[in-house]
C-alpha cells in the first residue's frame, strides 16, 4: 500500500510536468492505480464523494466570487483606480510603482481574479511605467506581485478551497488573511521606496500627469475609491461581523458588481453574457480538478496517507520543524505546480499531522496561502508571468519578467517568516469576531 502511494505521486508529477491537463492527469492516475490495485469496485464510493462536493454550500461561493470578479474586470474600476492613485502618488520617487501595488490590493479585495488583474494592469500600467523610464524588470516585477495579491487578500478563491480542504471556517480564514495581505502590501511599498532612495533613476517621479484643481482631484478620488470601497465593505464586512456567510456575501458581491458596472456606465448585455460564459468555464475547470482530486484521495488514502503522516510526524523539531519543512515543500511545489493541484493533493496530507502537533489550522492555512502566491510568481511556470508577457510591449522579454519577480518572491518569503514568528498577525481579527 505504501509503495502504491509513492508510485501514484511519481506518476502524477510526471504527467503534470509533461503538460497534461490537471483534471485529466489527477483523474487518470486515480483510475489506473485504483483499478490496478483494487479493481473497479473501489470507485463505487466515488459518486457519494462527488455528490458531497457538488452540494457543499461553501464551494457555491466559488462561481459567485468568480462572476463578481469578471464583471468588475469589465466595469472600468481598474482604469479609475490606477489614474487616481497615479495622481496621488505619481510625483513621489517610485510613485507609479506604489500606485500599482495599492491598486493591485484594492482590485484583489474587490475582484480577486488574478488573470484579469494581470492583463488589465499590464495593458494600463506597464506602458506608463516604461514611458517614465522605469527599468522593465522593476515594472514587470511590481505588476506581477501586485496582481497576485488576490491569492491572499479576501475574497480569495484560494482561501475558499483551503477552508474546505482543511475543515476551517472560510469566514475565519478571510478575517485571518486580511492583515497578512496588508503586510505583503507594506513590504512591497517599502521595497519600492528603498529602490527610489538608493537608485533614483530606477524609480523616477512622474512629471506629465496634468494639473487638476483640488475640487477636481477630490471628486476623482471619491468616484474611484468610494464605490469599490463600499463593495469591499459590504462583502467582507458582512462576513467579518457574522451578518452573512461567505456564500451569501458572494451573492451580495455579484449583485454589487453589476451595480458598479451600471455606475461606471460599462454595463451591456454582451458584457453580462461574456462574464457568465467565462464564469461557467472557470468554475467547470475548478470543479473538474476537485472531482479528480477526490478520486485521487480515495485511492491514495488507502495506505499512502498514513505513510505521509508518519514521515511528517518524524521531522525533527516538533511544531517548528514541521512548519519550516512543510513551508519549504510548498515553496518548491509552487515553482512547478499551480495552487489548485497543491491545495487539493498536497495540503490534505498535511492536515492530520498539523492537528496532532497542536498547530492552529486557521493560522497554518494563511501561511500556506501566503506561500502559495509563489505558485503564481515562480519561474518558469508561474501563471502571472505569462499573463503579463501576453500583453507586454515587444521590448519586455521573459528574461526581464523572470528577473523582476525574484525580489518580490523573496519579500513573500520574508512575509511568511514574519507570520511564523508572529502568529497574532493572522489570529487577532478572527478572535474579535
Amino acid at each position: 500500500m505504501e509503495v502504491l502511494g509513492i508510485w501514484m505521486l511519481v506518476a502524477l508529477t510526471v504527467l503534470l510536468l509533461l503538460g497534461s491537463p490537471v483534471a485529466l492527469a489527477i483523474g487518470a492516475t486515480a483510475l489506473f492505480f485504483g483499478w490496478f490495485q483494487f479493481g473497479l469496485d473501489i470507485f463505487k464510493l466515488l459518486p457519494l464523494r462527488i455528490w458531497g462536493l457538488m452540494t457543499n454550500l461553501t464551494l457555491i461561493a466559488v462561481p459567485l466570487f468568480v462572476f463578481m470578479g469578471l464583471v468588475l474586470e469589465r466595469s472600468g474600476i481598474a482604469d479609475e483606480l490606477l489614474d487616481t492613485m497615479s495622481r496621488i502618488f505619481g510625483r513621489l520617487r517610485g510613485g507609479l510603482a506604489i500606485s500599482v501595488v495599492l491598486v493591485g490590493a484594492l482590485l484583489a479585495a474587490s475582484t480577486g481574479i488574478v488573470g484579469g488583474i494581470m492583463v488589465t494592469m499590464g495593458l494600463l500600467a506597464l506602458p506608463a511605467m516604461l514611458r517614465h523610464k522605469y527599468p522593465p524588470e522593476l515594472a514587470s516585477g511590481t505588476i506581477c506581485a501586485a496582481g497576485t495579491l488576490g491569492q491572499l487578500i479576501p475574497p480569495s478563491i484560494v482561501l475558499i478551497v483551503l477552508g474546505d480542504v482543511m475543515g476551517v471556517s472560510v469566514a475565519d480564514l478571510f478575517a485571518a488573511a486580511f492583515l497578512p495581505g496588508l503586510l505583503l502590501v507594506a513590504l512591497y511599498v517599502l521595497y519600492i521606496i528603498v529602490i527610489g532612495v538608493l537608485k533614483p533613476a530606477a524609480a523616477p517621479a512622474a512629471s506629465d500627469l496634468g494639473e487638476l484643481s483640488m475640487g477636481e482631484l477630490l471628486w476623482k478620488i471619491l468616484r474611484a475609491l468610494v464605490p469599490p470601497g463600499a463593495l469591499i465593505a459590504g462583502v467582507l464586512g458582512s462576513i467579518f461581523f457574522g451578518i452573512a456567510t461567505p456564500t451569501e456575501s458572494a451573492a451580495v458581491g455579484a449583485l454589487g458588481a453589476l451595480l458598479l458596472c451600471l455606475f461606471y456606465r460599462r454595463f451591456s448585455w454582451k458584457m453580462l453574457k461574456e462574464s457568465m460564459l467565462s464564469t461557467m468555464r472557470l468554475t467547470s475547470m475548478v470543479f473538474l480538478v476537485v472531482i479528480g482530486a477526490s478520486a485521487f484521495g480515495l485511492v491514495f488514502g488507502l495506505g499512502g496517507r498514513e505513510m505521509v503522516k508518519s514521515w511528517l510526524l518524524n521531522i525533527p523539531g516538533d511544531q517548528m520543524g514541521f512548519i519550516i519543512a512543510t513551508m519549504i515543500l510548498i515553496f518548491l511545489l509552487g515553482i512547478f505546480f499551480e495552487f489548485l493541484e497543491i491545495s487539493l493533493i498536497a495540503v490534505p496530507l498535511l492536515v492530520a499531522p498539523a492537528q496532532q502537533l497542536g498547530i492552529d489550522l486557521t493560522w497554518y492555512a494563511v501561511l500556506i496561502a501566503m506561500n502559495l502566491q509563489t505558485a503564481f510568481l515562480s519561474p518558469p511556470v508561474g501563471a502571472s508571468l505569462f499573463f503579463l508577457r501576453s500583453v507586454a510591449p515587444p521590448g519586455v522579454t521573459m528574461g526581464h519578467i523572470f528577473k523582476g519577480v525574484i525580489p518580490f518572491m523573496i519579500l513573500q518569503l520574508v512575509g511568511v517568516a514574519i507570520l511564523i514568528f508572529f502568529p497574532q498577525i493572522a489570529l487577532w481579527l478572527p478572535k474579535l469576531r
